[in-house]
């Protein structure tokens, strides 16, 4: 029997695993860049208008370190330009997936079910390979045809979906990589998050050094979430830079099939530390086992949370040298794509609304670390002592509430700390900046509060509050720029986040927004209490 005896079937089962996801996913990637082809026809119609735009943009650090560098002014250019964090997207999903194919479905003991069968021993990782690369194939399908109904030509909108397509392949296969190493899907994607912000930070780096004239250019080839600017969509269209990515991608796919050859089934190329045999009295609660289980997530996370607070505040200086240069004209342009403030301000306000999307990815997934628990088998025995359902659920809810909550803190704290050594106003920013971190937290806690009120009365469901995340953030991050209509913002938690550093905070919505993830907790409460465990 073949090592990949059994691919196909498995692949048609992962495709039908994932048959809701990959396509809202996929029209998400095509319908923003849409949207900025509105957006930029309407607030810079003319060559002049997106020359000056440019002139703005090309001088801002944080600008480039999110999308990209600048290729030029044309239309296609900057819609392409401005769509520079559709790759980060591409990547992460991409990882998600793949995990979920492999190491999820082994942990869980699926993997060797099927293996009983008559499947080969890789067919497994090839089917989620196959599967995963299907998905990016139909995203960037999608979003190539996306681009030419807006109008653009059709060779780079296809070079803008071949950059998509790249990065999508090279995540999968680190992926896949990941999926390796541990034994747990939990560390895969925690090592699998690290790449990509490495990736993330190498490709901002490259792209600044390539904007200014310096030298580390070469920077972004080794990041594949810059692979897509390699290629100058709309600026030239270099298919050729296309064929030593493809090769870095089918390396890395192959490298996961050495180390997939190179450990027994259930475990890891990393072991994990055996236990004790019988635990210490501090971890005999069920809170202190999930402090136990939570700790390395939200120390690290923590820890993330510092580093990049430090380092955005940092670059939060050339912002203000740049709006001390800028003109009325570029002014009404960023006012005309739907930013309201100073770019200082629409720089503070853009990194803590994206930092409070990350923030509430943290605390959907502690929330699901009881979902988890429960489809492992790992909550009936610590149920069947005295501990009840809502003392065992609350110990976990507990980091999904406080986590995130701390993280924003020292962003805040770290952003206004650097910012303040910058521009000599330290104890003037950290207060600054610390509240436009907090104000986030209690929407972040409405969707810790979804994530449980899923788990508690539709458990099947729960990933959902991760769709209903990834929805929000597109209304309320790009609804006025791509200009969706004020009732559809309104649709998004985030439009409803008070702006410190633009506008006077109410206290009115953050109340609301308390109350009703009181009112989702208490919902998921009442499901857990009434519903089997485990449920199917």
């Amino acid at each position: 029997m073949s090592a990949l005896t059994g691919t196909g079937m498995l692949v048609r089962l992962a495709v039908r695993r994932d048959r809701v996801l990959v396509p809202f996913w996929a029209v998400f990637t095509a319908v923003i860049p849409m949207g900025f082809v509105s957006a930029f026809n309407a607030a810079a119609p003319t060559a002049a208008a997106r020359q000056d735009y440019v002139d703005t943009s090309v001088h801002n650090t944080a600008f480039i370190i999110a999308y990209g560098p600048v290729t030029g002014s044309g239309l296609g250019e900057l819609v392409t330009w401005r769509a520079g964090f559709i790759p980060v997207i591409v990547a992460l999903v991409s990882i998600l997936l793949v995990i979920r194919h492999t190491r999820t479905e082994e942990e869980a003991g699926r993997v060797e079910l099927i293996g009983a069968t008559a499947v080969g021993r890789h067919a497994g990782l090839a089917a989620a390979l196959v599967a995963v690369l299907l998905a990016n194939v139909l995203a960037a399908l999608l979003a190539a045809l996306a681009l030419m109904g807006s109008g653009l030509g059709a060779a780079g909108s296809f070079a803008h979906a071949l950059g998509l397509l790249l990065t999508g392949c090279a995540f999968t296969a680190i992926g896949a990589i990941c999926a390796q190493l541990t034994a747990g899907a939990g560390a895969a994607r925690g090592i699998g998050f690290v790449v990509l912000g490495a990736a993330f930070l190498v490709r901002g780096f490259g792209a600044v050094s390539r904007q200014s004239g310096g030298s580390l250019e070469w920077l972004t080839w080794l990041s594949p979430i810059g692979w897509g600017a390699l290629l100058r969509p709309f600026a030239g269209d270099l298919w050729g830079a296309a064929v030593p990515l493809l090769l870095v991608s089918a390396l890395l796919a192959a490298a996961a099939f050495v180390l997939a050859g190179r450990r027994d089934l259930g475990s890891g190329l990393i072991h994990a530390r055996p236990g004790p045999v019988a635990a210490v009295p501090s971890l005999r609660t069920p809170l202190a086992l999930a402090w136990r289980l939570h700790r390395g997530a939200l120390l690290s996370r923590t820890a993330g949370f510092a580093v990049v607070g430090y380092g955005l505040g940092a670059v939060a200086e050339s912002i203000t040298r740049l709006l001390d240069d800028s003109g009325p004209g570029a002014r009404e342009l960023m006012a005309g794509l739907g930013l309201r403030g100073s770019l200082l301000q629409q720089y503070v306000d853009g990194m803590m609304t994206m930092f409070a999307v990350v923030a509430a990815a943290y605390a959907i997934q502690a929330a699901l670390r009881l979902r988890a628990e429960e489809s492992g088998g790992r909550a009936e025995p610590v149920l069947a002592t005295r501990v009840g359902r809502l003392r065992w659920a609350w110990s976990h809810f507990l980091f999904a509430l406080l986590g995130p909550a701390l993280g924003l803190a020292v962003f805040g704290a770290a952003l206004g700390l650097a910012h303040g050594a910058g521009t000599g106003d330290v104890a003037g920013q950290v207060p600054v900046m610390l509240e436009a971190a907090l104000v986030q937290v209690p929407a972040v806690w409405v969707f810790a509060g979804l994530a449980f009120a899923l788990f508690g009365l539709l458990p099947r469901f729960a990933v959902g509050a991760f769709a209903v995340l990834l929805l929000s953030l597109f209304l309320g991050w790009l609804g006025a720029e791509l200009r969706l209509g004020e009732w559809v913002e309104a649709l998004s938690i985030f439009n409803h986040v008070p702006k410190p550093a633009i506008e006077q905070v109410s206290a009115a919505p953050l109340t609301v927004m308390t109350v009703l993830a009181l009112a989702l907790i208490a919902a998921g409460a009442a499901g857990l209490r009434g519903r089997d465990i485990p449920a199917g």
